[in-house]
Formats: structure tokens, C-alpha cells, sequence
């Protein structure tokens, strides 16, 4: 009996034997006139077992047939079919030999190629560059490159048998999936020495492989030498081109490429369209993705599962998850099956947006589909639901992901014992953690690391300590964050002593401190005044190799403005500057505290209040006095205005907030982030008229909002019924965003601007299960 197959391989067999059946069918005499008496009818009976005998033997085509069917399946399959074969007197030629040589080295039976190739040549035939090509490529397929050359040295060597261009590419291939890249350029250039040019496939190889490394530059470089030498780039090669583009962040260049392959008359296939619609949704440009698809349907491309998937993840980046399901149910309606990662895109959207409900029914919908959730569908579950303190259901899918046998990493695990943390169940969580350690689920002491911080966090060093002893027992290893975990607990208790000793043990235990227990030692001593010895410890941290990082330099900043030296502070962020480091947002709040403090006189012994009172006191002459002081030392303004926006907004000082986006921009700076905010901020006053002002003067600086920004505004002006409005400035979000199809993508962007309720994805999911149990045709 064959083995099992898939319904292609099945049909395509199929198909096949039928028409070489028909083929021999035709040559069988008539049999049409039965004869009457009974002996007569033996002899019928007879002649027509000898006819059907000889229609149902097994020719040499049909032997070829299934040798191709076999060697998809196992390599022992194709030895059996030659064997009887030969037994049926066959004589297979050096086509044949070839056919099956080629078969196998492409699924991967290298070594019953190998054999074949033997008894080709005990037979008297003679290697040829077919042969050898096809070894070629099953060596390259499996990553045996050492063999591959060894091959390709033959090749050289014999002139029966020398390489051709199709063999260069398929070596340079085999290089370049390696990583062996100047050595694969280095064939390149040795193929013109031969007399063999590259082809298309040989300069799209090389440069897939320039752009997977991210040297887009280079990959570029080559296209002009590859179009200087009469090569025509195919759809392939701009494809490669696209993604590589994508993959880097340059979705402008990438569209640009695009055009020209369009203009060069090569259609781009649903692949090119993916690379590019993925390229838009990572970077949260979801209108032009949507366009993408519009011009799809138009041109008749028809899109695939992956085009949805792209979509999909693309509406979860921007927060519309529910939006992302009513996209699968237009999938369903095209034909297509959503997959795994259909589900996974959208349970993982719907958990991180808090969507639950919606989740739960999808994970139910994934039988209709007979599709199994995997580690990442339980991933995002267990993951959202700790986040929402809700650890003991965690644990339960847990204990199914278990049951169904699905393979648990660490990054479960430290989840499910960091939920059972934060919400102070500490005997649960030692309780997974010593359960996955005994099943070799947990190899790291990373998750016992987490146990460890909340114990230091609630300043329990004794029950630290004592779970600190247990690394031993279950072999565990303690890594420097564990040591350093114990460092800063020791540090919250307020013992100093105790944090240096453990510093010291960590040296006689051979982990050699980093910067972390330094920088916790630090900023502990800064807390308590003690600034002098935080500056000689820093000292000693820099004198054994160890340079100080941003962290340090946040808690020294903080150190020197709480202790009333601001030009200390200033000095610090210099130094952080010119080291390269990026200051962050409470380096300008320390800032802003200092300023303000000092410049108000004012004394607050209360530290849970000092930042919103510097907050609350400070005012457009603080504020120019900081920038001031931020672009003297060489320092971004980017990120104090944006983080002066945000607290800014939440004080209700919009306004303020407003002004100090619009200075930026006169100065030919654009905060998008910024401005999300200000928009949120006057779209929960309604004060659409202030972002209508603020959207056009961004348009007008040459720069063009979020479509998080447009669609707060759009969504706004339609609860406050200025429907005409909402749709100019659905128009607007078109045009700003290059859209040149706007009458096919409309229908998508009025519904992605229609309300965020989510009270209507259950009808969605139940019309997608209904869909799908529809009975189809079967072919």
C-alpha cells in the first residue's frame, strides 16, 4: 500500500495514472460482441483476463511516475519501485537515472541519490553537468556545503560534467544560506572567468542575501551591476529588494521601488504586496497598507492568507483588534482558511487590549477551523491574564497546555510566577517554579529571579534569603542578577554593610559584578545623603573596569538635585551626553524638580510629592531656562517637550501643552507622540475645533499627523454629529497619506473610523463559524 499523502500529491498521481490507463486502454481490442454458449464464453472470459492483465501491467512511464511520487516520501520507497523495475525487465537510461537523481536531491535523499549515481556509473554512463547539478542541489537544500564543493571541485575538474549557471547559483545559494557571503561573491566573479555570466537568479541570490544581513546599500550597488551587464532585475528581485527595504525601516524607498517595477512592466505578485503591506503595518501606517489591498482586488491579484495576517497584526499595532476580526470574517468570505497565526495575531491584540471575551470565544472558534492553539496562543492568554492579576486562572490553562502536551518554555513560566508575584501569592509561585525546574522546563535561575524581586521589593530579606538557599537544592546556578536582586533587597532594608558584603561574595563566588549592584549600592547611598561615598564608590566601580551606563547616571542626577547640587546634576547629564547615552524621562524630571525648586525657593521634605509640585510650579520661564540648558550641552529637546507634554495634558494644561508643540514645529521639529496626546487631551473636552487647528498647521509645516490623531478627531466629530466635517477629514487622512486609489479604499477607512465598541465582534465570530461549517463542494 502507498503511504499516506496529502490531497495534492494524491490527485496529481491520480491524474496521471488516469491518462497513461486511457493511453493503454485505447490498444485493448473490443470486447463488445459476448458470445452465447457456454464454452464459447469461457474462452471470452479468458482472452479478456489476458487484455486486463496486460492493462493494469505496470509500463516504464508509469514507473517514472511513481518514482517522482516516492521520492517526496522516503527514499527506501524509489529503491523498492527500481528494484521491481529491473525485475520486470526495464533497462532504465541516462534520462531516467537523471529523472530520478534530480527527484531525490530534491526532497532532500541525498544519499539514494548518491547510490543511484553509483550504479549509474557501474553501467558504463558517464557524469554530465545534469547530475552533478542535481547533487548540487541536494547538498546545498540540506546545508552540506562541504560536500557541495566537493561536488562543484569534480565538476571543475571534468569537462563531461563543468558547471554551468545554473550550478554557480545554486552553490552561491548554498553559500550564502551559511553566511559564507565573500566567498559566494567570490564565485560570481569566477564565473565570468569561465565564460559563464550570471544570471538573474545568480545577482537575486546575492542580493536576498545582502539585505537578510542589512546591507541594503550594497545590495543596491549590485542591482546597478546587475542591470550595467544586460541582466534584466525579475519580480523576485524586486521582491528581495522590498522587504529588505521594509525590514529597515525605509518604507518610502521601498514604495518608490515598487513604482518602478510597475513602470518596468513586471506585475508584482501577492508576495511583493505582502513584503510592502507589512512593511506600512509595522511602521502603523495602516491607510496605505488598505490602499495596497484595494489595488490588489483591482488588479486581480488575489490576496492570500499572509495579506490578511499582515493586515490583521498591522490593525492590533494601532489598538483596533476588533476591528482586525472583522477582517477575517472578509477573509473567510474570500475563500481563504485563516491559519495559526490568524489566531495568534488576533488573541494576542485582544489580550493586550484587555478584550478577554473576544479572545476566549476566538480560542473556542480555532476547532471549527481543526486548528490546534499553540505555545504562543496560550503565551498570550496566560500573559494578559497575569497582567490583569488573574494568576490562578493563568495556572490553569497552564495545567492545560500541559495536558494537550504542548511544549512550555521559559518564558511561560517566569510569566505564570511573576503574575502569582504581583499579587503576593508567593507559595504558588514557589510552587511552579520548583514544578517546572523538576520537569527541566526551567533551566535558568531567571524565574527564581522574580521571586526574588518582589520578596526585596516588600524588603522581606529573610524569606529571601531562604529562597536564595533553594538555587542549590535544585540546581540552579545563581547568575549577577540574582546576586544583585539580593544586593538591592539588602539596600531597601537599609543595610549598607550587608549590600557591600554580598558584593564581596559575589567576587569569591567567581560571578564578577557588572554595573547593576554598583549602580543599587549608589543610589542607595545618594538616598541617604551619603553622596561623597556614592562618588568614591563610582570611583572603584570605573577603576575594576566597569564603566558607569544610563542607569547610573539617572540615579546620580537624582542624587545631586535631591541633595540640592543642580550644577552637579548638569555636569552628570554632559558627561551622560557626550558618552552617547540617550536621557530619558526621569532624567528631565529630576531636571525640571531642580530648576523649579531652586528658582521658587522651595523646601518639600515629602518626597512622594516634590515631582507634582515642581509640576505644578512650573511655568514658560522653567521651561525655556531647561531647553536652554539641554541644547548648551548637546543634548535631544525632543524628549523633554514630549515628556512636558505628556505631564503637561495630565495636569489639564493643554493649552500650554499646545503652544510648546506649535514652537517646535515653526522650528522645524515634528513630535508625533506629542501631538497624539494633545489630541487625545482636547478630544476628551471636545474641543475638535483646537485639533482640526492644530492637525492643519502640522499639514501646513509638511508633516502629517498619526492615524491615531486623525482617527481620535474623525471618531470625535461623528459622536458630535458633524458628519461633514468627520468626512472632509476622512478625505484629508487620504490625501496626507499619498493614497492616489481613494475611491477603492474608502469603504476600508470608514470602517476603520467607525466607533472602537467591541459589543459586536461576537456576532463577527459567530458568522465566520458559521461560514466555514458551510458545506462547500469537495473537488
Amino acid at each position: 500500500m502507498f503511504p499516506e499523502r496529502d490531497g495534492a500529491s494524491r490527485r496529481r498521481i491520480f491524474a496521471e495514472g488516469f491518462q497513461l490507463g486511457k493511453e493503454q486502454f485505447s490498444q485493448i481490442p473490443s470486447l463488445s460482441h459476448e458470445p452465447t454458449c457456454r464454452f464459447t464464453g469461457h474462452l471470452a472470459s479468458t482472452q479478456r483476463q489476458r487484455h486486463l492483465r496486460s492493462f493494469f501491467h505496470v509500463g516504464l512511464q508509469a514507473f517514472l511516475v511513481l518514482f517522482r511520487a516516492s521520492s517526496e516520501n522516503s527514499a527506501s520507497e524509489t529503491d523498492c519501485f527500481f528494484r521491481r523495475m529491473e525485475a520486470d525487465g526495464f533497462v532504465v537510461g541516462m534520462i531516467d537515472y537523471r529523472t530520478i537523481v534530480n527527484a531525490l536531491c530534491k526532497n532532500g535523499f541525498t544519499e539514494a541519490a548518491e547510490m543511484f549515481m553509483c550504479k549509474f556509473l557501474k553501467i558504463g554512463f558517464v557524469l554530465d553537468s545534469h547530475i552533478c547539478t542535481s547533487l548540487l542541489l541536494g547538498f546545498c537544500r540540506g546545508l552540506y556545503i562541504r560536500d557541495a564543493l566537493k561536488v562543484f571541485d569534480v565538476m571543475s575538474r571534468e569537462g563531461s560534467c563543468s558547471p554551468n549557471s545554473v550550478s554557480y547559483s545554486i552553490l552561491i545559494h548554498g553559500l550564502c544560506e551559511v553566511g559564507r557571503l565573500e566567498e559566494a561573491f567570490g564565485l560570481k566573479d569566477q564565473m565570468g572567468e569561465k565564460g559563464c555570466h550570471p544570471s538573474t537568479r545568480t545577482y537575486t541570490v546575492l542580493i536576498k542575501a545582502l539585505c537578510d544581513r542589512g546591507f541594503i546599500d550594497k545590495a543596491f550597488n549590485l542591482l546597478d551591476e546587475m542591470t550595467a551587464r544586460g541582466c534584466k532585475p525579475n519580480a523576485h528581485t524586486y521582491t528581495v529588494l522590498i522587504d529588505g527595504l521594509c525590514r529597515d525601516g525605509k518604507i518610502e524607498e521601498a514604495n518608490g521601488v515598487f513604482r518602478n517595477m510597475v513602470i518596468d512592466g513586471i506585475f508584482p505578485s501577492v508576495v511583493t504586496y505582502n513584503a510592502l503591506i507589512n512593511g506600512y503595518c509595522k511602521d502603523g501606517r495602516v491607510v496605505p497598507a488598505f490602499e495596497l489591498l484595494a489595488v490588489m482586488e483591482k488588479r486581480a491579484c488575489k490576496p492570500n492568507v499572509r495579506t490578511f495576517n499582515e493586515l490583521m497584526e498591522g490593525l492590533c499595532r494601532v489598538g483596533k483588534p476588533y476591528k482586525a476580526v472583522h477582517l477575517m470574517k472578509r477573509m473567510v468570505d474570500n475563500g481563504l482558511s485563516p491559519d495559526i497565526v490568524s489566531y495568534n495575531v488576533l488573541i494576542d491584540g485582544l489580550c493586550r487590549e484587555g478584550h478577554m471575551t473576544v479572545a476566549y470565544k476566538l480560542l473556542n472558534l480555532m476547532n471549527s477551523f481543526d486548528l490546534e492553539p499553540d505555545c504562543l496562543t496560550y503565551t498570550a492568554i496566560i500573559n494578559a491574564l497575569c497582567k490583569h492579576g488573574k494568576a490562578n486562572v493563568a495556572s490553569a490553562f497552564l495545567g492545560l497546555m500541559l495536558r494537550k502536551a504542548i511544549n512550555l518554555d521559559e518564558v511561560i513560566g517566569t510569566t505564570l510566577i511573576d503574575g502569582f508575584c504581583k499579587v503576593g501569592e508567593t507559595r504558588n509561585a514557589l510552587y511552579i517554579l520548583e514544578t517546572l525546574v523538576k520537569m527541566r522546563i526551567l533551566t535558568t535561575p531567571h524565574s527564581l529571579n522574580v521571586l526574588l524581586d518582589m520578596l526585596s521589593k516588600d524588603c522581606k530579606v529573610k524569606e529571601e534569603l531562604a529562597v536564595f538557599g533553594k538555587i542549590n537544592k535544585l540546581g540552579l546556578v545563581p547568575s549577577v542578577v540574582t546576586y544583585t536582586t539580593l544586593v538591592d533587597g539588602l539596600i531597601r532594608s537599609g543595610d549598607i554593610s550587608g549590600s557591600f558584603r554580598m558584593l564581596e561574595l559575589m567576587k569569591l563566588s567567581g560571578c564578577l559584578p557588572n554595573v547593576y549592584p554598583y549602580t543599587i549600592i549608589i543610589n542607595g547611598l545618594c538616598q541617604l545623603g551619603r553622596v561623597e561615598e556614592a562618588e568614591k564608590l563610582l570611583s572603584a566601580m570605573q577603576d575594576s573596569g566597569i564603566s558607569p551606563n544610563h542607569v547610573t547616571y539617572t540615579v546620580l542626577v537624582k542624587g545631586y538635585v535631591d541633595n540640592g547640587r543642580l550644577d552637579c546634576a548638569i555636569e552628570t547629564v554632559r558627561a551622560m551626553v557626550e558618552r552617547g547615552y540617550e536621557l530619558n524621562d526621569r532624567i528631565y524630571s529630576y531636571l525640571l524638580r531642580g530648576y523649579v525648586l531652586s528658582q521658587k525657593g522651595i523646601h518639600i521634605s515629602d518626597e512622594s510629592s516634590v515631582s507634582d509640585i515642581a509640576l505644578r510650579e512650573t511655568d514658560a520661564e522653567c521651561i525655556n531656562k531647561l531647553i536652554s540648558v539641554l541644547e548648551q550641552i548637546g543634548g535631544s529637546t525632543s524628549g523633554l517637550c514630549i515628556f512636558l507634554v505628556t505631564r503637561l495634558c495630565k495636569e489639564g494644561r493643554t493649552d500650554e501643552s499646545n503652544d510648546l508643540v506649535q514652537t517646535t514645529l515653526k522650528n522645524g521639529v515634528f513630535l508625533e507622540k506629542a501631538v497624539d496626546v494633545i489630541m487625545e487631551s482636547y478630544c476628551s473636552k471636545k474641543k475638535h475645533i483646537k485639533c482640526l487647528e492644530l492637525i492643519t498647521l502640522v499639514l501646513e509645516s509638511g508633516y502629517v499627523p498619526s492615524f491615531k490623531s486623525f482617527c481620535q478627531v474623525i471618531q470625535g466629530l461623528k459622536k458630535e454629529g458633524d458628519t461633514e466635517r468627520a468626512r472632509e477629514l476622512v478625505m484629508e487622512l487620504l490625501t496626507s497619506n499619498g493614497v492616489v486609489e481613494k475611491a477603492e479604499v474608502l469603504a476600508y477607512v470608514e470602517c476603520l473610523m467607525e466607533g472602537d465598541e467591541t459589543g459586536d465582534c461576537s456576532e463577527v465570530i459567530g458568522m465566520v463559524d458559521q461560514l466555514h461549517c458551510r458545506e462547500r463542494p469537495t473537488f
